[in-house]
């Protein structure tokens, strides 16, 4: 796999002291190399378009339009997270200078050079994607305005800055360009958590009020911006628009631009199926190769199909940490799929509280679609259609480069074999998506519990029966297994220990739950804890260091989640209540979320830990931000 996969933290055992936003190392790789929308060719066209003449139309043989941000009156720097300024080498402080605030609020561009006509200029991406199922034709950044690249002197990672918020693009369809301040709250929360928490995710720099934009959505509210940045901000839908219009060539180009410029290279990607049977001896294997084999099966690798796979591995390990600490994305439509593999455009977003596998954040969801349980299967979905639009450079195998084939694609009477094979190959790599998200599932639930090493029979015995007992007993996800790892093994050596150690498992209004009784729940519990207490002998052995394990489990069962009712809580205080250090307290206990104690108000801390007030479990919300 790339090196690009692990999810570098540069504000852990840095050296690298930062730099300011003016002498960060800027970049324009994505405009240069990709072409433009053909009604504002260059950035000097689109400059001295007057910006209220910019509204929207379709943009076709292009995956971009050069845009700059709307400017925007008084912006108020709200917050930033300490940890995205270190991980784009942007130094302490820098928040403070009115450079700063300026150019996260889209009042300053860095790069362009008015007077000459010249450098680097912002853009918004062009794309499609298929919503609930259905195709929605042109998306695009209709609020999202890219402002250039940077990478990250020590850790050399190359990262894309945008403004979310930012105004009126060619792809804001019928809407405003504009973000409400109470979805970028949630937005600039979730995105540092879900990274603190070693989840693949998009980030968030910054987040700015702007005083002056009352925009409307069910009401009229109050309008933000985040900044926020990724590896990459291409989605399946990007590919999505071009196979809907049969740009053929486009497809090519993009796809080598992604190995080339946002992976690590051809060479980088995984290394070739063996096509004698059709099988990978080992899917969760990686490595170089750059030739194509044909076996019996006719399911020869070529580079694109390794590119393929690529996509599909990182979505596959992303969904898997999704499920294993129970966040839903709420709406995964394949313009909010990464090819990068990262979590993206958090609308509804929730973590679960009590288990529940059917839940939904999203309140418009009424058929359960993006339900937590669906989300393996809907992020699959997506990459099928990604693999469809693949599929003709993947089902000609090792005559993609054939001047012919490059020119004028393959001949009718090829049209049924080709994608015969496009459809085997799609199909195979179905089988590592499932390999793939088992594998660090697995990996991820072991290490949650505890346990050293993962054994087959775990699945059943501990992983199946523990969400079970959850779901039935209406128990709290991410609670469940930070109380977890406060347990000694040696208190759970009599039944009538287990049972009493059950109870802290339980809500503060006790047990709940059809046909549970205090009985019954706690047997249930203790059961459980029996078989779970015996594993940990056999990994940790009969003398094994309680405090070690625990330690080790603290490290990844967080006590922090930035669950939907502390968001609502943390909106209503900074919109209404114009409180202002919350956003930083919280955000603290965000980016640290294993800590015991974040040295603020230990009253809030405890109860934003604590118990999920009843009405506000599994709570949802709108798609309007």
């Amino acid at each position: 796999m790339a090196a690009h996969l692990s999810n570098e933290n540069t504000s852990n055992g840095s050296s690298y002291t930062g730099t300011s936003l003016e002498d960060l190392p800027k970049s324009w790789t994505f405009t240069s190399k990709l072409p433009p929308d053909p009604k504002l060719p260059t950035p000097a066209e689109s400059h001295k378009t007057p910006r209220d003449e910019i509204h929207p139309w379709q943009v076709k043989g292009a995956l971009f339009t050069w845009v700059r941000p709307e400017e925007s009156k008084d912006p108020e720097l709200l917050a930033v997270s300490p940890a995205a300024l270190k991980d784009l080498g942007i130094k302490e402080g820098e928040e403070k200078t009115q450079e700063f605030k300026e150019t996260v609020a889209g009042n300053r561009l860095l790069g362009w050079d008015v007077e000459k006509g010249e450098g680097g200029y912002p853009w918004a991406q062009c794309y499609g994607g298929w919503q609930f199922g259905s195709w929605a034709g042109q998306l695009g950044d209709g609020r999202a305005i890219s402002l250039f690249e940077t990478t990250n002197p020590s850790s050399k990672t190359r990262y894309e800055l945008q403004l979310k918020g930012a105004g009126l693009t060619p792809y804001s369809r019928f809407a405003d360009g504009k973000a409400v301040l109470r979805s970028s709250i949630r937005e600039f929360v979730v995105s540092e958590a879900l990274n603190a928490l070693r989840i693949p995710t998009t980030r968030a720099l910054s987040l700015t009020l702007l005083p002056h934009e009352k925009v409307r959505r069910e009401t009229l509210e109050p309008g933000a911006i985040v900044a926020r940045f990724a590896q990459s901000w291409l989605r399946i839908g990007t590919f999505d628009i071009l196979r809907a219009r049969g740009d053929r060539d486009l497809i090519r180009t993009l796809s080598t631009y992604i190995a080339e410029n946002v992976f690590d290279g051809w060479e980088s990607l995984p290394a070739r199926n063996p096509a004698d049977d059709g099988k990978s001896d080992s899917p969760l294997g990686t490595g170089v190769g750059k030739d194509t084999i044909e076996g019996p099966t006719g399911l020869e690798e070529n580079r694109f199909t390794r590119l393929y796979r690529e996509i599909v591995r990182r979505n596959a390990k992303t969904v898997a940490a999704w499920q294993a600490y129970a966040f839903t994305n709420g709406v995964l439509n394949t313009d909010n799929t990464s090819i990068f593999g990262l979590s993206v455009d958090f609308g509804p977003f929730a973590f679960l509280d009590n288990f529940d596998p059917n839940y939904t954040p999203n309140h418009d969801d009424h058929m359960g679609r993006y339900s937590y349980r669906n989300q393996p299967t809907i992020i699959w979905w997506n990459l099928v259609r990604l693999g469809e639009s693949l599929g003709e450079l993947m089902g000609i195998g090792e005559g993609v480069d054939a001047e012919e084939f490059v020119e004028k694609g393959v001949r009718q009477e090829g049209a049924d074999e080709l994608v015969s094979r496009a459809e085997g190959l799609i199909t195979r790599v179905g089988e590592e998506y499932k390999a793939v998200f088992l594998e660090e599932y697995k990996r991820l639930m072991t290490a949650r519990l505890g346990l050293k090493v993962f054994k087959e029979s775990d699945f059943e015995s501990l992983f199946s029966e523990v969400l079970d007992t959850m779901e039935s007993l209406e128990l709290d996800f991410n609670h469940f297994f930070r109380k977890l790892s406060h347990l000694k093994v040696g208190d759970l050596e009599t039944e009538n220990q287990r049972k009493e150690k059950a109870g802290v498992f339980f809500h503060h209004e006790g047990v709940t739950g059809i046909g549970n009784t205090e009985e019954s729940a706690r047997k249930r519990i203790g059961d459980w804890l029996e078989k779970w207490a015996s594993r940990v002998y056999e990994d940790w052995g009969p003398d094994g260091d309680d405090a070690a394990r625990q330690a080790d489990m603290k490290k990844v069962n967080p006590k922090f989640i930035p669950r939907s009712w502390i968001l609502d809580e943390l909106i209503k205080r900074v919109e209404k209540g114009g409180e202002r250090e919350i956003l930083d307290r919280v955000m603290n206990m965000a980016l640290h979320p294993f800590e015991e104690h974040w040295g603020g108000d230990e009253k809030e801390e405890e109860r934003f830990c604590g118990d999920v007030p009843k009405p506000e479990r599994a709570m949802q919300c709108s798609c309007s931000s």
